[in-house]
């Protein structure tokens, strides 16, 4: 969207009713007719503007994308979101956002993508990344923080987007997986992949990512037993504008928060209600190591307790968590 547009759509919605062609005239120092072009160029990228002679122009429907005239209104961060880049297609956000951190981009620095063509998830799992429905996001972080405590961190963004998708689709019934899903229905919503660039005394920073299944409905067909999209269960279409607004500023919080804090203890009780492997069998499994067990809760550093036959209480601090049904037989979750 070049300035101009994004000036006149910036104008109208904090306006709310019409605003004349002259106002803007003046206001942007250009023609009625270039406002007419600027305005026809808006309804063309989805903006419902009505224009009526003597009165004006009067935004009647924004396009709940994710661009930042659309998201900005909405944030109440001080750094979450508020240098913004916005991308039609990319290979990967984590990538740009990490070529960004390098380059210095402050703590809060976000990147979205309409679309990407490299998107990954845990395990080098590729992330379907279709135009046009999702979200594809990736925060910048710069935690004062040793190393060992980053690990934290997914669970913190879990939270905020868990809550932000209460928020903003209530009667939901979504649910954290640890270390880094969030689940409908047993699908995958929303994946979560974190990377840092660190020494051992010093995080250098820590790029969040984050790809949320918001429009896409139906999904492909080699996805519909794993992964589930906000339309398919709720019936209807989200804004993917509010949405990321809303992990914006509740991640901005709880980072926040987190900071002030030696552990994930303050959370705990959020991430206890909310788990979808809470008192059930597992089998994690880890590069080289199989884990089985009772899900018991989590440690205050964000380890997965997992209660063996014998009764012992191992701390997981990663792997890949499956349900067990009651025959023990494994089967993917």
């Amino acid at each position: 969207m070049n300035p101009v547009a994004a000036t006149i759509l910036q104008r109208l919605a904090a306006d709310g009713g019409f605003v004349s062609g002259g106002d803007l005239c003046g206001e942007l120092r250009i023609s009625r007719s270039a406002v007419w072009k600027h305005v026809a160029a808006l309804r063309r990228a989805g903006y419902a503007i009505e224009a009526v002679s003597g009165k004006g122009y009067r935004l009647e429907r924004l396009t709940g994308n994710p661009v930042p005239e659309e998201v900005a209104p909405l944030l109440g961060t001080a750094s979450f979101g508020r240098r913004f880049d916005y991308l039609e297609s990319t290979d990967s956000t984590n990538l740009r956002a990490r070529a960004m951190a390098r380059d210095g981009a402050p703590e809060g620095a976000v990147v979205v993508a309409d679309s990407q063509t490299g998107g990954r998830g845990r395990m080098r799992r590729a992330w379907v990344s279709p135009p046009g429905v999702n979200l594809y996001c990736s925060i910048v972080l710069r935690p004062p923080v040793p190393s060992v405590r980053v690990p934290e961190i997914p669970l913190v963004a879990a939270a905020a987007i868990h809550g932000a998708i209460s928020e903003e689709c209530p009667g939901l019934a979504a649910f954290i997986k640890w270390p880094n899903d969030i689940i409908v229905a047993g699908r995958k919503l929303c994946g979560i992949l974190c990377e840092m660039e660190s020494e051992p005394d010093c995080t250098h920073f820590v790029v969040v990512g984050f790809g949320l299944n918001v429009n896409l409905d139906p999904l492909p067909e080699e996805l519909r037993e794993i992964a589930t999209s906000i339309a398919i269960e709720t019936g209807a279409r989200a804004s993917r504008a509010r949405l990321l607004a809303a992990v914006l500023n509740r991640f901005e919080r709880l980072y926040l928060e987190w900071l002030g804090r030696d552990d994930l203890s303050f959370l705990l009780p959020y991430l206890e209600t909310h788990a979808w492997l809470k008192g059930r069998e597992l089998k994690i499994e880890q590069f080289n190591t199989v884990l089985t067990g009772t899900e018991a809760g989590l440690s205050s550093q964000g380890h997965l307790l997992l209660r063996s036959a014998d009764g012992s209480i191992l701390p997981v601090t990663s792997g890949e968590a499956h349900l067990l049904p009651l025959n023990h037989e494994p089967r993917p979750a």
